[in-house]
């Protein structure tokens, strides 16, 4: 075992298999995360493969020093939807989640797998790539024939929160606030869909669609 798949299992377990998420895995009827299950389910190869490719290819992004790339674990929207609020007991904020009514159900990630890994931005910050439209119409997010936009979702933004724990990202507490756009997610009446951790609420938000400043980042992302 190298120390790629080393550290993310014994990360991943640490997320989902202790604490308030553990039992919340336990109590949608998910099969629990342990090192033995994680070997035995995942090609860890291709998720190093990933991850390393995703590194390497927005190295040059704005506040590329700052992204952590790495492996997250998203759960089967039927069992655990994470594209919507969380009981209150799994977060590390004081308050409800906050949700705009006008959101849809959104994208959820292929299959009935109860688990599925992503290569993607597992720390506190994406890199800064302009606004949504920026990114829509840029040809810069295809790596190794995959276009990384596709898994820029509501989905697996809200599973990032739950596995980063008592540290979400984007959240006004860490060094810097930020909030995370999701290109994956088609527009609603003209507005995009983010993600961010404001004053002690997780928010699922609509926005201009427009807005590049530096606090607007991504998590390019891609399916193992």
């Amino acid at each position: 075992m190298n120390d790629f798949v080393a550290t993310s299992a014994d990360r991943l377990v640490s997320a989902w298999g202790t604490g308030p998420a553990a039992a919340l895995v336990r109590d949608r009827g998910l099969p629990a995360i342990t090192r033995e299950y994680l070997l035995d389910t995942f090609d860890w190869r291709a998720a190093s493969a990933a991850t390393r490719a995703l590194a390497g290819h927005f190295a040059s992004a704005r506040f590329a020093d700052e992204v952590e790339y790495g492996v997250l674990l998203v759960p089967d929207a039927a069992r655990l939807d994470t594209r919507g609020p969380m009981p209150d007991d799994v977060r590390p904020t004081p308050d409800p989640d906050v949700f705009d009514d006008r959101l849809p159900a959104g994208v959820a990630l292929p299959g009935d797998d109860p688990w599925r890994l992503v290569a993607t931005v597992t720390g506190s910050y994406g890199p800064s790539l302009g606004s949504y439209h920026d990114v829509v119409a840029s040809e810069a997010f295809v790596v190794d024939g995959r276009d990384t936009r596709e898994w820029m979702t509501r989905q697996v933004w809200g599973a990032r929160v739950l596995q980063c724990g008592s540290t979400p990202p984007d959240c006004e507490h860490n060094e810097r606030w930020t909030f995370t756009l999701f290109p994956g997610e088609a527009l609603v009446d003209g507005l995009v869909e983010s993600g961010t951790v404001l004053k002690g609420k997780v928010r699922f938000r609509l926005g201009k669609a427009d807005r590049g400043i530096g606090s607007a980042r991504v998590a390019p992302a891609v399916l193992v």
